[in-house]
């Protein structure tokens, strides 16, 4: 379909509300039509399989550099963490694709001060940290990422884009597409939050920056089936 945003978010089974709340987030601001599929694991068998990393923290760490190969090579993606919450009408991030990249992204320089993250996971600070959690992806440009190398290669390696021939293949986003919240305090112009850190829908950060806002968004949804 005519500038249909496709959509893939990555996909933790002890996050399912949170990828709920995400996906009707987008689809609530959005104004141009999307498609949107959680990159689910066991719906992936049959074309990909690695075992768990020891330094991996979700289930979507490796799977996301999937959706190349999931859109045939073809056209633009976007992928985005489930941790997040979309504020903005999700044309204006489609709308900054750029040809001259194979992928586009805010580029932090985010160096970790705590430890573990939700659930007592680890953090691991690394090159280009978060980079990854949300890009534009012109899949075209990305036929390196088959699911055998994406199977095989090193985290570091498919987290820092060594699969691209440079880094001047690497756009730059706005910051406020990817705002982590936790970590670079509260805002109001952000239009992509980022609960890095871990979510409200955890126990022990239900009264972290922005979690009202993530509390109103859930509610609203909840809402619409009484």
């Amino acid at each position: 379909m005519h500038n249909q945003a496709r959509i893939f978010i990555g996909y933790d089974p002890r996050e399912r509300v949170a990828t709920n709340v995400l996906i009707d987030s987008i689809y609530q601001a959005s104004s141009i039509p999307v498609s949107i599929t959680p990159i689910i694991l066991n719906q992936l068998a049959s074309i990909f399989s690695r075992s768990r990393d020891p330094l991996q923290s979700t289930a979507f760490s490796f799977s996301r550099f999937l959706v190349p190969y999931l859109c045939n090579y073809e056209g633009w993606a976007i992928f985005m963490d489930c941790d997040m919450l979309c504020r903005s009408d999700i044309s204006e991030l489609w709308s900054l694709r750029n040809d001259d990249y194979a992928l586009m992204c805010v580029q932090h320089e985010h160096t970790p001060n705590e430890a573990v993250k939700f659930l007592g996971e680890k953090q691991t600070p690394y090159p280009k940290k978060n980079w990854s959690s949300l890009m534009l992806m012109n899949c075209q440009k990305c036929k390196s990422l088959t699911p055998e190398y994406i199977g095989t290669a090193s985290g570091l390696d498919l987290h820092r884009f060594h699969w691209l021939e440079s880094d001047e293949l690497i756009g730059s986003l706005p910051m406020i597409w990817n705002h982590l919240v936790g970590v670079q305090g509260y805002s109001s112009s952000a239009k992509m939050l980022h609960y890095t850190l871990g979510g409200p829908w955890f126990p022990d950060q239900r009264l972290g920056d922005h979690s009202d806002e993530w509390y109103v968004a859930r509610d609203n949804m909840s809402c619409l089936y009484y």
